[in-house]
């Protein structure tokens, strides 16, 4: 099987993630959920444009907005021929660029390792969320309360597996689209607790959540994971992703205000 085109990706990791609010303009998808998370809070600029001019009115346009929210203007942008005048506005407009991620893929059928003693629900309990939140999380219980709304707005799968005593030991997340063609399914949230890493459980909820998804006829799937997150993109390889794309976070520098001194 051919990997999935990066464009069919982009819709797909947008609707696995989907933000409390969402607009379009000029062919760009501006998404805010109360400075909860990068994704749920940045340009999706699903046509990036080439126009100079119109890419100036669609940057005021989109300032405007997050500015109206109190929240910083981040774009989520690949870094490709298709981007490539969009990048080089933001090159010139000084946004930083951080938060280097890959988007790895992986067809179904593949024969992932059975996991005993794995949980599957499908919505998140207490305990999934304190634990994927302790490792991944930025901000208090109102950030949590809206992160889950984040989780919920999607059909999803949810995975916790235990330690030897019983405690949430790693968690994550099988995101399936409703209503998308072509029956994939995004891998996210994968959390291991601090100290019962190097143990197999990250390993056994993914094979889990693999199977799982095989089971109700997913034919492919995708995750996304840090550029500089050795660990789990070993632990990806290993479970037979590959690479299909990379892309960035790019943010706006606060403006320096100038003073009386």
């Amino acid at each position: 099987m051919e990997p999935e085109p990066i464009a069919g990706l982009e819709a797909l990791m947008d609707a696995a993630w989907p933000a409390a609010e969402r607009v379009e303009s000029g062919g760009w998808v501006l998404r805010a959920a109360s400075g909860v998370t990068q994704r749920a809070n940045s340009v999706w600029p699903r046509d990036p444009g080439a126009d100079p001019d119109s890419l100036a009115a669609t940057l005021r346009e989109a300032r405007l907005w997050y500015r109206k929210r109190r929240l910083p203007l981040i774009f989520q942008v690949f870094e490709d021929p298709h981007t490539a005048p969009l990048n080089a506005v933001l090159d010139e407009e000084g946004f930083t660029r951080q938060s280097e991620t890959l988007v790895l893929v992986r067809d179904a059928g593949t024969d992932s390792p059975r996991s005993g003693g794995v949980e599957i629900s499908a919505a998140p309990s207490a305990e999934w969320l304190r634990l994927w939140w302790s490792v991944d999380g930025r901000g208090d219980d109102a950030a949590l309360a809206v992160a889950r709304g984040i989780l919920e707005r999607c059909p999803s799968l949810y995975a916790l597996v235990r330690d030897d005593d019983g405690r949430p030991a790693a968690v994550g997340r099988l995101a399936v689209p409703a209503g998308r063609a072509g029956s994939r399914g995004g891998l996210y949230c994968m959390a291991t607790r601090p100290d019962a890493r190097r143990r197999g459980y990250a390993v056994r909820v993914l094979h889990t959540l693999l199977r799982e998804g095989d089971a109700r006829g997913l034919r492919s799937y995708w995750l996304l994971v840090m550029a500089s997150n050795a660990g789990a993109r070993e632990l990806y390889a290993r479970a037979g992703f590959r690479a299909a794309g990379r892309y960035l976070y790019r943010q706006e520098r606060p403006k320096r205000h100038l003073t009386g001194c």
